[in-house]
């Protein structure tokens, strides 16, 4: 499934009163419990896939699973939510973070708020049929948000998360090259964004999580990067 013209991965703030925080910046403003995980003392980083389930799904789930390792699912919901169910329900059953990557894919920043708020909110309800919670956080296509996106994403009730590393694993099938990009762009508070619907990408993850497990890094989803605090609808969060 080709979701990137061209193969590009673009990343966009087009709207000047777009909030932008760090997660890590939030967290440690915070008051209160971090939870199972303090970020402000253990070197945490969020694994995040994007565009899912798909095929190869439940063999990534195994493998989170066996390596105790949580993450963060921005799910598509043509396709994908209302094709592969029983997976969604399963994410979120093994603990993992269901989160919203819009309906078809589309570029929000291209669109009138109605049809924004058509992409994220037959997500939102798709997900919600599944599992029963409706998500909280969104990752929009390419990264491209707005002071439009903001207001529809603040109306429903969701975070915007982008991300600090991405091997581009929509442009190669090299497994090998896909862990070292990955490795390369690793760093403290990161979210690192990959995508389950490529071929090289779920056979890259044993490595990923061996290597950065070896280099001290905890493995978190985005909300327990981010905790206390907790994300706030219509910000953007961008390590």
């Amino acid at each position: 499934m080709a979701l990137l013209a061209a193969g590009t991965l673009l990343l966009a703030l087009t709207g000047c009163g777009t909030d932008r925080v760090a997660p890590a910046d939030a967290r440690d403003d915070a008051k209160g419990q971090a939870g199972p995980v303090d970020c402000r003392q253990a070197k945490c980083i969020a694994l995040t896939f994007d565009a899912g389930p798909g095929k190869d799904t439940p063999h990534l789930l195994d493998v989170l699973k066996r390596e105790k390792v949580p993450a963060t699912f921005f799910l598509l919901g043509r396709k994908h939510v209302d094709r592969y169910p029983d997976v969604v329900r399963r994410i979120a059953d093994e603990g993992h973070e269901v989160a919203n990557h819009t309906w078809t894919h589309r570029i929000l920043t291209d669109l009138e708020p109605d049809e924004i708020r058509e992409e994220l909110s037959r997500t939102q309800d798709a997900v919600a049929r599944i599992t029963g919670r409706k998500p909280t956080l969104m990752r929009p296509p390419q990264g491209r948000t707005d002071d439009a996106v903001a207001s529809v994403s603040r109306e429903l009730g969701l975070a915007q998360v982008l991300w600090s590393v991405t091997a581009k694993d929509y442009e190669t099938t090299d497994s090998e090259l896909i862990t070292r990009r990955t490795v390369d762009g690793a760093e403290r508070d990161g979210i690192i964004l990959l995508h389950d619907i490529y071929d090289g990408t779920v056979p890259a993850v044993p490595g990923i999580i061996e290597e950065l497990k070896a280099r001290g890094f905890t493995f978190v989803t985005v909300p327990q990067l981010m905790a206390p605090a907790e994300p706030e609808p219509g910000v953007v969060y961008r390590p």
